[in-house]
């Protein structure tokens, strides 16, 4: 049994993906939600489970596994009859650095456009860092998608679309227009259950009173 430990569901982007990555294994598992941004309670909660002091972290076996990709990467070992990754080489690689890339940049996107999930907000001014941002993960989501006619990034769902998913709640959030390709893909996302679930968490969270957190 996996036991997944994650953040405020409204606001915690790394928690979602490794949750969409388990709902894909299938396996049972079962999720602690830790609140968020209560100093200094939420760092020592985390703490008991993670040597990072973050979220997510994954805990089977007497073992925990800490951040986002590296979870799915350990549920795609685990789990290779799920087919995280595409089958086709080429496909796989590409897959990983659309994965990496997410992983690892989009600060501009991450600062304006914070994840409030299941909310609906006016679209900030964007910075000129930003808006090329938006150009560039739209421009990686429409080559991924007429490369493998959809309906996910790369054909059957994977970890890049995990790693992505956040992204489609915020351009969902905040209004963002994207082309008819991209408005399907996010269709699609939003039609798991796992996206749902999770907004109907998220919802529950808002309904008992979670504040609207705004960037400095």
């Amino acid at each position: 049994m996996y036991t997944l430990i994650v953040g405020t569901q409204c606001w915690s982007s790394w928690s979602l993906r490794p949750y969409l990555a388990l709902m894909a294994v299938g396996a049972p598992f079962k999720m602690d939600v830790i609140n968020l941004r209560e100093v200094p309670g939420t760092k020592n909660a985390i703490l008991k489970h993670s040597p990072s002091g973050r979220v997510p972290v994954l805990e089977f076996d007497g073992q925990a596994v800490w951040d986002s990709l590296a979870i799915c990467e350990t549920l795609a070992e685990r789990h290779p009859e799920a087919q995280l990754w595409p089958k086709d080489a080429n496909a796989r690689a590409k897959a990983r650095a659309y994965s990496a890339e997410m992983h690892s940049g989009f600060a501009g996107v991450r600062q304006q456009l914070t994840m409030e999930f299941g909310r609906i907000l006016p679209l900030p001014e964007l910075k000129e860092e930003t808006r090329d941002q938006i150009g560039r993960i739209i421009g990686a989501w429409e080559d991924a998608l007429a490369t493998s006619a959809g309906p996910f990034l790369f054909g059957n769902f994977s970890i890049a679309d995990c790693m992505y998913a956040p992204v489609v709640s915020r351009f969902s959030t905040y209004g963002v227009e994207v082309p008819a390709l991209s408005v399907a893909y996010m269709e699609k996302i939003w039609a798991l259950p796992g996206m749902q679930n999770w907004l109907k968490a998220s919802h529950k969270e808002i309904a008992d009173g979670l504040p609207t957190y705004l960037p400095p």
